[in-house]
């Protein structure tokens, strides 16, 4: 009776730059999709959007108490809340088992977990979806700022500028909306100043990931 080949595991010290890698994975498909989801809604949009007075939740649907729901932008606006939310928190996950910086983990799993919940809870749902967007705007922008912690410059201070901005928009959104110069950009230009360096960190950080555990690799086959 023969017996299939023993597949020989990964060596120990090879297993967090993997994990490091399929991280930034995840991570940068999950900003790609975004963007790229967004954008498609938008264009797809069956009657008046502007990004000036529309919220990227107004894809999925309009303000209650007479919300509309609009195809085939809604169902684009979930699923790709939905699978990028999936990819973030799994990105989260990796970076924890990778012994990436804990914080910076934590963060990036409540940003996954508020952008899976504006997929489950679209504006028709306005209680849970305000909660879960906010999760994501906040614990988002906490995460990028948190994730500088690992890293060296340039990337520290870029990290560090794309949080603040980040958290600085979702602040001005909140309090200061009818403020002249955030009022000029409206609710839909203010929030997309949260959001998208977010997106460009989801994008940028999880390329970094990647180039950081291939060079891990190298110098371990290298010794």
């Amino acid at each position: 009776m023969t017996t299939a080949p023993r597949i020989p595991e990964a060596p120990a010290h090879a297993r967090p730059a993997r994990a490091t890698a399929l991280a930034g994975l995840c991570l940068t498909l999950a900003g790609a999709g975004i963007l790229m989801g967004s954008i498609t809604a938008e264009a797809l949009f069956d009657g008046a959007y502007s990004t000036h007075a529309d919220t990227l939740s107004h894809l999925g649907a309009s303000e209650p108490p007479d919300s509309v729901v609009t195809q085939p932008s809604a169902t684009i606006f979930d699923v790709t809340m939905l699978v990028t939310g999936a990819l973030i928190l799994t990105g989260a996950w990796l970076m924890l088992r990778a012994s990436g910086p804990k914080a910076a983990g934590v963060c990036t799993a409540l940003l996954g977990t508020g952008v899976l919940g504006v997929g489950f809870f679209p504006l028709t749902r306005p209680g849970p979806h305000t909660v879960f967007a906010l999760t994501a705007f906040v614990a988002g922008g906490l995460a990028v700022i948190l994730s500088a912690r690992g890293t060296g410059q340039p990337f520290r201070a870029l990290w560090t500028t794309l949080g603040t901005i980040s958290l600085v928009a979702i602040a001005l959104g909140i309090f200061f909306l009818d403020w002249a110069p955030v009022a000029r950009l409206g609710e839909g230009g203010i929030e997309r100043w949260n959001a998208y360096p977010i997106v460009l960190w989801l994008v940028a950080y999880g390329s970094y990931l990647i180039a950081t555990a291939r060079g891990r690799e190298s110098i371990n086959i290298d010794e």
